[in-house]
């Protein structure tokens, strides 16, 4: 099976074209052919136009195009879907990863402030998992690899260390803002202009 099948490659908008997620070559058909959503026939330039199933699958795919085949033959793959009904843009807290922990504290160490290199940091837990600390945005901050080290299994206070701030969950954010083109999905840029967010949903 074509690889592409599985790849969140197709944007999905509200019904006020604002970006709220990705999905599958195939959730996407399974939506058109349910009615939920239309496809943007893009073309070059900018000009586009709602599309709905049945029109769909008469479009000729051109080059460039990503298609499936199917036993009618091959079926362009949409890059932006159109919801139906839906119109809100969901809020959604970013992901909590390592990633995410750079992210909300900015690159800088928790302890001394110094501005970390990638290859300079690592997550500290303020509570050791040794000790029953959790995995979690209130328990986790950035620190350089050297202050980690000398911490070990010690709370900040036994290892003469002093948290810059109390660690928090970052605040709820629209999805829009969340959404990563991966893929360089060409389509895409126009609806997430002004989305920067750095966090996958």
């Amino acid at each position: 099976m074509n690889e592409m099948l599985n790849k969140s490659i197709v944007l999905v908008l509200n019904r006020h074209w604002q970006a709220i997620d990705s999905k599958t070559p195939m959730e996407s058909f399974s939506m058109m052919a349910a009615g939920n959503a239309t496809a943007l026939d893009i073309h070059t330039g900018g000009d586009m136009r709602p599309v709905t199933w049945d029109d769909w699958l008469k479009l000729e795919v051109r080059a460039g195009d990503n298609s499936i085949g199917t036993v009618h033959g091959q079926v362009r793959v949409p890059s932006v879907l159109v919801l139906a009904r839906f119109d809100k843009v969901p809020k959604r807290r970013p992901k909590f990863c390592a990633k995410a922990i750079w992210e909300r504290d900015g690159g800088t160490c928790q302890y001394t402030g110094r501005k970390l290199r990638p290859h300079e940091g690592n997550i500290d837990h303020i509570i050791p998992v040794s000790r029953g600390g959790p995995s979690n945005w209130e328990n986790c901050v950035l620190a350089d690899r050297k202050i980690n080290s000398r911490k070990g299994n010690k709370l900040p206070e036994e290892a003469g260390l002093k948290l810059l701030r109390r660690p928090v969950a970052p605040r709820e954010i629209p999805v829009t803002q969340l959404i990563k083109n991966h893929y360089r999905v060409r389509d895409w840029e126009m609806f997430l202009s002004g989305a920067t967010g750095v966090f996958e949903v």
